[in-house]
């Protein structure tokens, strides 16, 4: 099957099979490569990507589902040379270690903010629920979508 979307503002076309992830795509066809595989059923986030503006798993959804839709991965964030602000308040506020988790806690912090201008400590916590890290014990993070929240 033929799939088209918007992925980070290009039209990409792709030959894929019905049973083929999102991510997979996004990664094997497109090298988009910033979208991680972390788990493969939906349990860590670390292939959080936007579709048609809303945070999403790409380990589950199917390519033939995203079939004409708007994709944003970590990579067509930073615009003109400037980071996105949540990038910034991930790096201002030490919100990465390893750096696993990060692309997929980004789009999701992006998610979140969008549908909650100023979220408090527990909202933005609550909102990441379904994003793992396993080096920072979250305050770094929630400090920085706290910071990104307040510049956007």
């Amino acid at each position: 099957m033929k799939v088209s979307m918007t992925v980070n503002g290009q039209a990409l076309e792709a030959d894929v099979e019905p049973r083929w992830l999102l991510v997979h795509v996004l990664r094997d066809q497109f090298g988009l490569t910033g979208t991680n595989i972390g788990c493969d059923t939906s349990q860590c986030g670390a292939c959080t990507v936007l579709m048609n503006d809303r945070a999403v798993k790409a380990c589950t959804v199917l390519a033939v589902q995203a079939d004409g839709a708007e994709i944003l991965t970590i990579e067509g964030l930073k615009q003109d040379g400037q980071y996105h602000p949540v990038q910034q308040a991930f790096w201002d506020e030490h919100g990465l270690q390893c750096g696993f988790c990060t692309p997929g806690m980004i789009m999701t912090a992006i998610d979140l903010i969008k549908h909650e201008a100023q979220p408090n400590y527990a909202a933005i916590r609550h909102g990441i629920e379904g994003n793992l890290c396993r080096c920072t014990g979250y305050e770094n993070i929630v400090r920085a979508i706290r910071q990104a929240a307040d510049k956007m």
